[in-house]
């Protein structure tokens, strides 16, 4: 398969009360929501195929994202294996009123390319060239050793248990 490279895909919402906790910041859980539709679009279009999420990792939450506040979620692959995609989700904040735009959220999730009958199935190598591709490659390989450590711890505890 030839390497590929990733292109970032861009959305935009608004933030309702309804999506709201009582204190007018935006539920993570609704955020988490919209990274992981927006991160699957990114992994879908990159290896042409369906994907499934295999996790969320590294979740850093840098302001609140408040009532009426547009935001843009921007995905973009960073990382590939086998069958399976590192997509890294920056979420950012626009205040109509003020103009002020902050960047509100980082987040890596990673997806498995399934094929016809849902099995996992490979996808393109990343082709990885600039500054910034490189430092999110990096960073990505970084967050798959700590999941893949804490995976292991878990399944050692649970045999133990």
């Amino acid at each position: 398969m030839q390497p590929k490279k990733s292109t970032t895909l861009s959305t935009w919402e608004l933030v309702f009360p309804n999506d709201a906790n009582p204190y007018g910041s935006m539920f993570g859980g609704n955020l988490m929501a919209l990274m992981d539709k927006v991160g699957a679009m990114a992994a879908g279009n990159y290896a042409q195929r369906i994907v499934t999420t295999a996790s969320a990792e590294a979740m850093d939450f840098k302001s609140p994202i408040h009532v009426g506040e547009q935001i843009e979620i921007l995905a973009r692959v960073v990382a590939t294996g086998r069958t399976s995609m590192v997509v890294k989700v920056d979420v950012y904040t626009d205040n109509p009123l003020t103009g002020e735009r902050r960047h509100a959220i980082t987040a890596h999730f990673s997806f498995v390319a399934l094929n016809n009958a849902h099995r996992p199935t490979p996808v393109p190598p990343l082709l990885v060239e600039t500054k910034e591709e490189k430092r999110d490659f990096e960073v990505a390989g970084i967050i798959q050793g700590k999941a893949k450590m804490r995976r292991e711890r878990i399944a050692e505890t649970e045999e133990k248990g």
